[in-house]
């Protein structure tokens, strides 16, 4: 090893590879269909390819101003008042994201200084607490337990200290399918009030909700809205992760704070593919039909699979199921799942990755934002799989 690289210090020194990556990788080695990466398998809207193709020919294709357009920020502002009935200025509290993670990072980093603690509930987006580490901030974990991974809020009051800087919050939730309630907020209001405690929000998955329920934002509460960052994502909505495109919002002092973060990140998002958005967010059927469309591929995912031993709560929102095998082997997630990608085909991620002691509850994650057809083969590889073991 080189003499300069030997005194190297890592600022992640716990980090590896992330699980996605992995099992991707795997999954593609072995020809697995890929469940466990959370991405679809089939194409976004023809019109609004054409439309990024129609503006990109118009000659859109240099820097966008550093916020985003001005163009999609409106449209963006309409649609939380309509939603929300919350108003937020295009010009100083919407910025336009390289993706709902440079969003969160650069919240992150706009506010987190060392020895700043960021409450976080684990299972989490795994983001999360790299995000507060490179920054010098120091993650505070709460735990979640299956079946339901209910927030227990007396235990996250006991954890506030005068070096709380944030919590984070994220539903629907990442890995786990489920949603905050009403009361969650009201908690989080609760404790939060007369404080210095900032909130981000991680709503990626606002639209994707199920069996009736409303989505839970912080939006909707002014006392809440006021202390937050709020990040969403084009690519969840409208089915083009690969673009990495999403955005933030954020009282007009914070969101200051932001983009002094922003705009040494990525300093701006694409301008083709932005101006191709504000074209369809005129069109609100578009995102108002999310739900119906996942919950169609929800609850056939869940019918395809309920011969096998795999045991499920049905998904409240996101398009992640969780599913329990305890009744099958007592083996470590993460092994089941490698067995599972190269014996069965099929690839999964286990949750134990999305906590930072690695806590097995022998809980795997499906990504059901999938053609109807692959769905089908995952499950007709699945029912092989348990069948030759059974015998």
């Amino acid at each position: 090893m080189p003499t300069y690289l030997s005194h190297l210090k890592s600022k992640l020194p716990q980090t590896g590879t992330t699980i996605f990556t992995i099992m991707s990788g795997l999954a593609n080695e072995v020809g697995a269909i890929n469940l466990s990466q959370g991405f679809p398998d089939f194409l976004c809207d023809e019109k609004l390819i054409k439309l990024v193709e129609q503006f990109m020919r118009k000659g859109l294709n240099q820097y966008a101003p550093m916020p985003g357009i001005v163009p999609l920020r409106e449209r963006i502002a309409e649609k939380t008042e309509s939603l929300y009935k919350t108003k937020y200025n295009p010009d100083t509290e919407i910025t336009i994201t390289a993706g709902g993670t440079e969003a969160i990072y650069a919240a992150i980093t706009s506010v987190i200084s060392e020895g700043d603690e960021v409450i976080i509930f684990e299972p989490a987006y795994d983001c999360y607490a790299p995000s507060i580490e490179l920054n010098k901030g120091v993650p505070i974990y709460v735990e979640l337990q299956p079946p339901d991974y209910l927030i227990d809020w007396q235990a996250v009051k006991k954890l506030i200290s005068q070096r709380t800087k944030m919590i984070m919050i994220n539903s629907p939730h990442n890995p786990t399918g489920t949603v905050l309630s009403a009361n969650d907020l009201k908690q989080l209001e609760s404790i939060t009030q007369n404080s210095d405690i900032l909130i981000l929000s991680d709503e990626v998955y606002e639209h994707i909700i199920f069996d009736g329920r409303q989505h839970q934002s912080v939006l909707a509460s002014p006392q809440l809205a006021e202390r937050s960052f709020v990040v969403f994502s084009f690519g969840k909505t409208y089915h083009n992760t690969g673009w990495k495109m999403g955005y933030c919002l954020a009282p007009a002092e914070l969101m200051k704070e932001f983009r002094k973060a922003h705009q040494f990140i990525v300093f701006s998002a694409n301008t083709p593919i932005q101006y191709a958005f504000a074209e369809m967010m005129k069109e609100p059927a578009h995102y108002l039909g999310l739900k119906d469309f996942y919950q169609q591929k929800r609850d056939a995912f869940n019918a395809l699979i309920k011969e096998t031993p795999l045991a499920l709560k049905p998904a409240s929102g996101s398009y992640f199921q969780c599913v329990s095998y305890d009744s099958f082997t007592d083996e470590k997630d993460y092994d089941f799942a490698v067995r599972l990608t190269r014996e069965a085909g099929v690839a999964a991620i286990p949750v134990s990755a999305f906590y930072h002691h690695s806590n097995d509850y022998k809980m795997l994650r499906f990504c059901f934002a999938k053609e109807n057809e692959t769905l089908e083969k995952a499950a007709e590889r699945l029912m092989e799989f348990f069948k030759k073991e059974s015998r």
